[in-house]
């Protein structure tokens, strides 16, 4: 008789332990990709945001005007926020009538590392999931396959004669575990790289920025004018 081997038949067929092994791992799937669109969309989103604020910081838009534009941003780029902050604190440092050079850089450059930390973490969110889905879903899905065969094998211990006919199903009933283990890794996997990536070259582009905004900040520094700084 022909035996109905389709992913359905033989996930219907399997024994509950592979079938929860298959669930787990098709909902871990779900969420990986959700987490993956979710990703796609927000790092782009960055990029762009970025590239705009740079274009209108080399512009020679005054500073202090720059400062009230972005303040009053709801949500503004990266690049925005540590440029809010860094010129926050210096200005505040000048409100106190800190002259000295070295404590006004200093200062601002604090506040601009903490801020680029906060945004690094909030781009790197969910790529530890995405890592260990990558990590881990194969191995769960050969969890699965061992139980499979082995199910299968005592199956076959009651009957007396044992062809390939009836050794076929359960064995394919175990193998669907670890071929859903692997749809749900490579895909993770992918993206987790593809994501690391993108992050480091934003990184770079923040701490690039974080260089050349404090040398902007070091030369207004040494005047004595406290209004705050206006030019480059």
């Amino acid at each position: 008789m022909n035996q109905d081997l389709s992913i359905v038949s033989l996930i219907a067929h399997a024994s509950l332990t592979v079938q929860l092994v298959i669930a787990a791992l098709l909902l871990v799937s779900l969420a990986s990709w959700s987490v993956i669109f979710s990703k796609l969309i927000s790092l782009s989103r960055i990029k762009s945001s970025n590239e705009a604020f740079e274009q209108e910081f080399w512009s020679g838009k005054n500073l202090n005007d720059l400062f009230s534009a972005v303040s009053t941003k709801p949500d503004g780029a990266p690049l925005e926020r540590i440029f809010a902050s860094g010129m926050r604190e210096f200005l505040k440092s000048r409100e106190r009538r800190v002259t000295e050079a070295g404590a006004l850089l200093d200062g601002a450059r604090r506040a601009m590392r903490a801020s680029f930390q906060r945004e690094l973490d909030a781009m790197e969110s969910n790529l530890s999931f995405l890592a260990s889905v990558g990590s881990v879903s194969p191995y769960v899905g050969l969890f699965g396959t061992i139980w499979g065969i082995m199910h299968a094998f005592v199956g076959l211990s009651n009957v007396q004669q044992v062809t390939l006919a009836t050794v076929a199903p359960g064995i394919a009933e175990a193998l669907v575990a670890t071929a859903i283990g692997l749809f749900a890794a490579i895909p993770a996997v992918l993206a987790y790289n593809r994501f690391a990536r993108q992050i480091d070259r934003s990184a770079i582009t923040l701490e690039s920025f974080i260089e050349e905004f404090s040398n902007i900040l070091q030369r207004n520094a040494a005047q004595a004018a406290p209004a705050g700084p206006a030019g480059r």
